[in-house]
């Protein structure tokens, strides 16, 4: 499967900027999962910017 980072990189949410992963979805998933968290792209903006990725974090920002 060809990435689309180009496209993905439009809609990305993450403000982590120097983050290789950026914009390869599928590296990112597995790099945040292996690490017992979510990518910033499940958080709301300004969740996200806290770089708390943690399942309670999710929780907590999405009142869950």
């Amino acid at each position: 499967m060809e990435c689309k980072k180009e496209k993905n990189l439009e809609r990305c949410g993450c403000t982590y900027m120097s983050c290789d992963r950026r914009g390869v979805c599928c590296e990112c998933i597995e790099h945040h999962l292996a690490s017992k968290q979510l990518p910033g792209c499940c958080f709301p903006p300004e969740a996200e910017k806290t770089y708390d990725r943690s399942f309670a974090a999710f929780a907590k920002a999405w009142k869950l």
